[in-house]
């Protein structure tokens, strides 16, 4: 790691990203093309742990059916479900409803600007608060993600192995462009994604790597398909044995799962997606 970037350092490093993003920058992302905190809230919230191409696929419709922080604050939770269907981890739905929720209490039915305020809603972490404050509001604030991570572990990291994220934000803040953090953000995602394709990732060199465990014979698959099918039509066990394709064991550990989460319960007999 280089200890210390002199600014000519820190020019030519800017110079090469923002060069890159001329030439490989991503289009036809619609979060990038408003400036309206909601709108680019509830993208953030749906790119934790999702890639973009499926994002893509739902950020439209759902904003749509819940086209403000109040409509989404008293949305129910099987409309809510049913529109998140396909992005995965459910729990990131709740958390989104949630913070409306917050939002609607403390702040005015509005996206909060202040760092701190961003951190105290459900499912915001110091990425998304970070994300949220450059692009919807100018702010310069360092953090890291999976793709600003590669380009700095590529850049200043090649041949160290266990880089904490720490060491790392230091250098964001240093280059941050801070007359235009918007631009310069998606600028180091862009480079991130493009270096990914051609490089093996180097984010396995980061201290907080994690390979993702399969999907697919999951209890997150099985609980996906339960709350699927739950979105439909309340269902007994039977029922949902039928439409679900689990076998009893496996269902009813999910399903004691999700009424523990929050996400189901029980009334006369069948399972219903909670209120």
């Amino acid at each position: 790691m280089k200890k210390r970037l002199s600014d000519r350092h820190i020019s030519a490093f800017r110079k090469l990203v923002y060069d890159q993003y001329r030439r490989i920058g991503r289009e036809g992302l619609p979060w990038r093309e408003t400036s309206d905190p909601y709108r680019i809230f509830v993208s953030e919230m749906m790119l934790q742990q999702t890639q973009v191409p499926r994002v893509l696929e739902k950020y439209g419709p759902f904003l749509e059916e819940f086209p403000d922080i109040r409509t989404l604050s008293r949305a129910p939770l099987r409309d809510l479900l049913r529109s998140w269907s396909g992005l995965g981890y459910n729990r990131r739905a709740l958390n989104l409803r949630s913070a409306a929720l917050e939002m609607v209490r403390r702040f005015g039915g509005r996206v909060p600007r202040d760092r701190g305020d961003l951190l105290t809603l459900p499912g915001v972490g110091r990425a998304t608060a970070g994300a949220v404050r450059a692009f919807a509001f100018g702010e310069a604030e360092p953090f890291v993600e999976t793709n600003i991570r590669t380009v700095f572990l590529y850049h200043f990291f090649p041949d160290e192995e266990r880089v904490p994220d720490a060491n790392i934000l230091r250098l964001v803040e240093r280059t941050l462009d801070y007359d235009d953090p918007r631009s310069w953000y998606y600028a180091l995602m862009d480079y991130g994604v493009w270096l990914k394709k051609r490089y093996p990732n180097p984010s396995r060199r980061s201290a907080h790597h994690a390979r993702q465990g399969r999907f697919e014979g999951s209890h997150r698959e099985a609980r996906g398909r339960i709350v699927r099918a739950l979105t439909e039509s309340p269902l007994d066990g039977k029922g949902l044995e039928g439409r679900t394709g689990l076998d009893p064991g496996r269902l009813a550990h999910n399903l004691a799962r999700l009424i523990d989460e929050g996400f189901v319960v029980r009334e006369g007999g069948k399972y219903l997606i909670a209120p």
